[in-house]
C-alpha cells in the first residue's frame, strides 16, 4: 500500500479505476465476470443494508478468541475478511442488497482495543488483524458477483490514538490551549514531540503528509464544538490541506477497492462545509470512473433539525450546495422501536413523520416525502441493548414483536438497515455498547437458514423487491376505529399502528395491533378513490400467518355518520372507506387489494 498521496502507486491505483475491463469470480464452482469498476444501483431504495461489524461476524478458521462469546469483551474477537466472504451466500439468500462494513482500514497496532475500527493509524491500508488487502478484495468482488452493494464505514473527524499526552497519557481534559504531544513509535512508546519524515509503518500515522502537528487539536477529550473521542485524537479540518488529504484518502479507496458507498461516522462532528466539500469529492470521483449513485450516508446523532443540514441540499437553507445523500435516521430509532414495544402509542410515530415534512421541505418529492434521505434502523453497535429481548423464563415471549419491529421498519419510508446477527436472535443487553457486539459466529448454529427470523426477513425482503409501493410509495398515516364511528390515530399505548403505502393505483396497508393480551377488532381508513365499495384485500403478510383472519370488504361510511380526527387536529364527518380489520395480540398484516376486485 502507498505511504503517501503523491506516490507512483497511489497515482497508478487512481488511474486503473479509469478503465473499464471485467473480472472473473469463482463462485461455487462456477465462472462469472464482473464489470469493474461495478455500476452502481439505480435507487438504494430499491436495497436494503446489512450492517456487521468485521470483528465480530465470522472467522472460518479459528473459534473467537474469548468465551462466551458472547460476553462484554472490549478487545479483538478474531472476525476477518474472509469470514465475511465464506457467508456471502447466507447474505444473499437473506435478501441482502449492501453489507456496511465497520472500518477496515489499519488500526493502531499496539492497541488492542480498536477492534471496532474507528481508530485509525493509517489511512491508505487495511488492517492484518482483519486479514489481507487481496482477501478484502475477494470479499467485494464475491458480493459483487451475488449482486451485492459494499459500503465502507470511514471516519472524517478523527485518527487513532497515535500520540499521547503530557505524563504518557492517551487522553486528557479539554483545555483551551493545545498540549505538548509525544507521537507513539511502532510498540506505542511515546517517542517524538514532532513525528519524523520517515517511521516504521506502525508508528504515528499515515499517509505521511497528515503526520503534521498542527493538523490535529491537541486540546483533549471535547463535544460537539471540538476535541477528542476519548484516545482517538481529533483532526482540525479547518486547514485545506486536512480536508484535501481525506478526500484523495478515500478516493483512493475507491479506486483500490471498487466499493460502493460510505457510511460517515460521527458526521455531526465536523463542519457542514466539510461535508458538503467531501459528499460533492466522493460524488464526482466516482462518476469519473463510471459509479453513476455512488452512496455517502453520515451518521447524525441529533433531531432533525440537525439532519437537515447535512444531508442533500441544506433544507433549512435551499439554496445551499449538494452534500452527503442521507443519514441514519436517528428521529425513527427515537421513535419506532418504542411504539412497537407499546412505550408510546402510534400517533407518536406519525407525529414525527409529520414534522419532517416540515424540516425537510428542501428535500421533498412532489408528493411530500423524503425516503431517499434516510437510512432506517432499530438498533445499532452504539446501544446498550439490541431491540430484541429474550426473556430468560419464557425466551420467545417477544418473538412476535421482533418480527412486528422488522415488518414495520422494512415498510416503512427509507432504505432500511439490520444489524448483524438480528436474524439470529442475538439479544445482548447490559451497561455499554460491548453487550450488543457478540462474535456471531461463536453462537452454536450461528448461521441457521431455518431460524424464524432470518425466514421472516427472508419473506419480508422478497415483499419488498416484489411491491414498488413499499419502495418508493406515499406514506399516510392512517385512522382507525374500534366502533366504527370515532376515527383517529391510535394515541393509546400499546395501539395500533396503521399506516398506507400508495404508488399511482395501487395501495399497501400495514396493520399492526401492539398490544400483547388483546386482540383488535375495527376499521381501517383507505384511499377512498383506489377502493370501490364491496373490494377485498389479500393477506401478503402476517407475522401469524396460520392464525390470521382474512379481511372483510371494503366498506362506505356515510357523511354525518362518523367523526374523523385528524392528524393535524381537524376533524371531518366523512365519508369515508374503510376496511375491516381482525389482528391477534402482536400481530401485523401486510394487505393489497385482490386482483380479483
Amino acid at each position: 500500500m502507498p505511504t503517501s498521496i503523491w506516490s507512483s502507486d497511489f497515482q497508478e491505483t487512481i488511474n486503473n479505476a479509469k478503465s473499464k475491463h471485467s473480472k472473473k469470480v469463482i463462485i461455487k464452482k462456477k465462472a462469472l465476470n464482473i464489470p469493474s469498476p461495478f455500476p452502481s444501483p439505480e435507487d438504494w431504495r430499491d436495497h436494503w443494508i446489512y450492517f456487521l461489524m468485521l470483528d465480530r461476524f465470522n472467522n472460518p478458521d479459528s473459534p473467537p478468541e474469548y468465551d462466551p462469546w458472547d460476553s462484554p469483551h472490549g478487545v479483538f474477537q478474531g472476525g476477518s475478511f474472509k469470514g465475511v466472504t465464506e457467508r456471502l451466500d447466507y447474505l444473499k439468500e437473506m435478501g441482502v442488497g449492501a453489507i456496511w462494513l465497520t472500518p477496515p482500514f489499519k488500526n493502531c497496532q499496539h492497541n488492542i482495543y480498536t477492534y471496532h475500527g474507528y481508530g485509525i493509524q493509517d489511512f491508505l491500508s487495511v488492517d492484518p488483524r482483519f486479514g489481507t488487502e487481496q482477501e478484502l478484495q475477494d470479499l467485494i468482488d464475491g458480493a459483487h458477483a451475488r449482486g451485492i452493494y459494499v459500503i465502507f464505514d470511514i471516519v472524517l473527524n478523527h485518527a487513532g490514538d497515535v500520540f499521547s499526552y503530557e505524563g504518557n497519557r492517551p487522553s486528557a481534559p479539554w483545555q483551551d490551549q493545545e498540549y505538548t504531544i509525544s507521537w507513539r513509535n511502532e510498540q506505542g512508546n511515546p517517542t517524538w514531540i514532532e513525528a519524523p519524515l520517515n517511521c516504521h509503518p506502525d508508528a504515528a500515522v499515515w499517509p505521511q503528509e497528515l503526520r503534521d502537528n498542527k493538523y490535529f487539536r491537541r486540546k483533549g477529550m471535547g463535544g460537539e464544538a471540538g476535541g477528542d473521542f476519548e484516545s482517538l485524537k481529533e483532526l482540525v479540518t479547518r486547514y485545506s490541506e486536512v480536508v484535501d488529504l481525506l478526500i484523495k484518502a478515500y478516493q483512493y479507496s475507491i479506486a483500490k477497492f471498487d466499493i460502493d458507498g460510505f457510511r460517515i461516522d460521527t458526521l455531526k462532528f465536523i463542519e457542514p462545509e466539510f461535508a458538503r466539500i467531501f459528499g460533492n469529492a466522493m460524488r464526482e470521483f466516482a462518476l469519473s470512473i463510471g459509479k453513476k449513485n455512488f452512496f455517502t450516508f453520515g451518521e447524525v446523532w441529533d433531531s432533525e433539525e440537525k439532519i437537515a443540514h447535512y444531508i442533500g441540499s441544506d433544507a433549512m437553507n435551499p439554496d445551499d450546495m449538494i452534500g452527503v445523500d442521507a443519514a441514519l435516521d436517528f428521529p425513527l430509532f427515537y421513535n419506532l422501536p418504542w411504539v412497537i414495544k407499546g412505550f408510546l402509542p402510534p400517533s407518536g410515530l406519525s407525529h414525527m413523520f409529520e414534522y419532517r415534512k416540515n424540516v425537510q421541505r428542501g428535500h421533498l418529492s412532489s408528493h411530500g416525502e423524503a425516503s431517499r434521505y434516510f437510512v432506517t434502523f432499530l438498533d445499532n453497535h452504539d446501544q446498550h441493548q439490541r431491540f430484541y429481548y429474550s426473556n430468560p423464563s419464557d425466551q420467545h415471549k417477544y418473538d412476535l414483536q421482533m418480527v412486528m419491529g422488522i415488518t414495520s421498519l422494512f415498510l416503512l419510508q427509507g432504505i432500511p438497515c439490520l444489524y448483524y446477527g438480528t436474524e439470529q436472535g442475538l439479544h445482548g443487553s447490559g451497561g455499554s455498547d460491548a453487550n450488543v457486539r457478540e462474535a456471531l459466529w461463536g453462537k452454536p448454529s450461528a448461521f441457521d437458514i431455518t431460524h424464524h427470523f432470518y425466514q421472516a426477513i427472508q419473506q419480508l425482503s422478497l415483499l419488498r423487491s416484489q411491491h414498488p409501493a413499499l419502495r418508493y410509495g406515499r406514506q399516510y398515516f392512517r385512522e382507525i376505529s374500534g366502533n366504527g364511528i370515532e376515527f383517529g390515530i391510535s394515541h393509546t399505548k400499546p395501539g395500533v399502528l396503521a399506516f398506507s403505502r400508495i404508488l399511482n393505483d395501487t395501495e399497501v396497508i400495514i396493520v399492526a395491533n401492539t398490544n400483547m393480551g388483546s386482540e383488535w377488532n375495527g376499521y381501517v381508513v383507505i384511499d377512498f378513490s383506489l377502493n370501490p365499495i364491496e373490494s377485498t384485500y389479500d393477506i401478503l403478510y402476517s407475522n401469524l400467518q396460520k392464525q390470521a383472519a382474512i379481511p372483510g370488504k371494503v366498506i362506505e361510511k356515510a357523511g354525518g355518520s362518523v367523526v374523523v380526527h385528524r392528524l393535524n387536529g381537524d376533524t371531518t364527518s366523512g365519508p369515508v372507506r374503510a376496511l375491516p380489520v381482525k389482528l391477534n395480540p402482536m400481530e401485523i398484516q401486510v394487505l393489497v387489494k385482490s386482483t380479483s376486485t
